[in-house]
């Protein structure tokens, strides 16, 4: 008998650890590291042959009961032996028989037939390959789209409760990377979480409006399905209509040639590659900040930073997720070509191309996100690192509130200004020529022009002070526009386990 390999005993040798894993080992041909390396197992199988081929076979028995309900000469017995046989994949004749055929889905037709003897003459009837391949696409689409919903929300989540825990820290604000006025770390955190709530939004309209192929026919006119029902329409429109159901789809686009339009495709990957976008800033911004030493990503304990400098701890989650993330926004370009370059009903020249994009974007967007979850949940703020920094430049940014405080108590507002900005300018000059303290609040606590808030200059150069409305902006935004969606999705964020990396 032929060798039939369930699509459990197929996951086993691709997602097995240990002396199994070590069993299935092929150290002499390319592998995939998105697979390899830094996807989850659930978003791989999601894009693997048993997820893709026993989608066909439930799309095909879709077909078959829907023209059963319709009328067609199809019996119990054939589905029921379609049923049967739905993960009962021989893909060592499959794939002796696409050498032999030259054609993918011919090969998995004759596969399935094979199992089902008795189905075999309705399987496939009045489709066309793409009734199957695309509708499958679509399918494994919507589902990764749900796995990428289900951690983006995860991730929303953790960053609000790190920009409320640190809306009071606060930090050097930076623009042009030059010191500016002071932010906190929880109003710097909500930047990054707004660009995930944005690209959360589109996503959920991408989700909201996500049709399947449908039944269409060989060019998208339902011919052979009209030949079919001997010229009946209201049956061919109700076909669409059970196989959507039978599919879990309300949805089949309007219309279509040979394939769905593949501007859907670059529609989804729009969408991840602004998570991508999201992404890559949120973990540049923590590996600049790293450098700083204010905040540092999780750090394994027995991690190693360096082969050769033992002391260092590089931000490799963060600059994974850069590498990733870069990798994905490529990818949009690549289907924004592939769609304008289609002739007329169809052509092939997608095909290949598109077995690469569509799981690969998914399998990329998917470890960008769990890396992602991984780093903001153990993110470490160092609180004295960050206030030694605001004081270095912080009594700069005073000067105009104790210059206004004194003019208050009686003095001259011109005289006050020249005084202070002599005293700026030495203070300055000490830091960039000597590599010293910043000491313009001891010479202006020396100065008896500013007597009137000698006894309480600490109190005006309070990093607070300078933070304007930053942590009611945290409290405010959160409640606003987060909270609702976390609220909504509740249920996804209990459930959610923390796994450790692959790497």
């Amino acid at each position: 008998s032929r060798l039939k390999v369930c699509g459990r005993q197929r996951r086993r040798k691709a997602f097995g650890r240990g002396s199994e894993a070590m069993a299935h080992r092929m150290d002499n041909v390319y592998e995939n590291p998105l697979t390899k390396r830094y996807a989850s197992m659930e978003m791989s199988f999601l894009w693997s042959a048993d997820k893709k081929f026993s989608t066909w076979r439930r799309i095909w028995l879709a077909l078959a009961e829907s023209q059963q309900e319709l009328g067609l000469e199809i019996t119990d017995e054939q589905l029921d032996e379609m049923r049967a046989n739905l993960e009962n994949i021989d893909y060592e004749f499959a794939e002796k028989k696409e050498k032999e055929l030259r054609h993918d889905v011919m090969s998995h037709i004759h596969a399935f037939g094979v199992v089902c003897p008795k189905a075999r003459p309705v399987i496939h009837l009045g489709a066309t390959s793409c009734f199957v391949v695309d509708n499958t696409e679509q399918i494994q689409t919507f589902d990764s789209l749900k796995m990428v919903h289900s951690k983006l929300v995860v991730l929303m989540d953790r960053l609000a409760e790190f920009a409320t825990e640190h809306r009071e820290v606060a930090t050097l604000g930076f623009t042009h990377f030059q010191p500016a006025q002071l932010v906190t770390v929880g109003k710097r955190a909500c930047l990054w979480l707004q660009d995930f709530m944005l690209d959360y939004q589109r996503l959920v309209r991408e989700m909201d409006d996500f049709p399947l192929r449908g039944v269409k026919g060989t060019t998208g006119t339902q011919a052979s399905f009209l030949e079919l029902f001997e010229g009946d329409h209201d049956k061919v429109v109700k076909l669409n209509e059970l196989v959507l159901g039978k599919l879990g789809f309300k949805r089949a686009i309007g219309v279509s040639g040979q394939t769905y339009t593949r501007k859907l495709d670059f529609f989804v990957l729009s969408v991840l590659s602004g998570i991508a976008q999201s992404a890559h800033k949120m973990a540049t911004d923590i590996r600049l900040l790293a450098n700083m030493k204010e905040i540092e990503e999780p750090f394994g304990k027995s991690q190693v930073g360096s082969s050769a400098m033992a002391y260092k701890r590089n931000p490799m989650r963060s600059e994974r997720i850069c590498s990733l993330s870069r990798f994905v926004m490529s990818l949009l370009d690549n289907a924004a070509m592939t769609h304008s370059t289609q002739w007329l009903e169809r052509t092939l020249d997608d095909s290949a191309n598109r077995r690469l994009i569509l799981p690969e974007a998914f399998l990329g967007i998917d470890a960008v996100l769990t890396i992602a979850i991984d780093v903001v949940t153990g993110l470490h703020v160092w609180p004295q690192v960050i206030q030694a920094h605001v004081m270095k430049e912080l009594p700069f940014m005073a000067t105009e509130n104790i210059l206004m405080e004194c003019v208050k108590k009686g003095g001259d507002r011109q005289t006050l200004h020249e005084v202070i900005r002599e005293h700026s300018m030495a203070a300055g000059q000490r830091v960039k020529a000597e590599g010293a303290d910043n000491d313009l609040l001891d010479r202006i606590r020396e100065d008896a022009n500013f007597a009137p808030v000698h006894d309480h200059l600490d109190e005006l150069v309070n990093p607070l002070n300078f933070v304007g409305r930053a942590p009611q902006q945290v409290l405010e935004f959160i409640e606003e526009e987060i909270t609702p969606i976390l609220k909504a999705n509740a249920e996804i964020i209990d459930g959610h386990v923390q796994t450790g990396l692959n790497v």
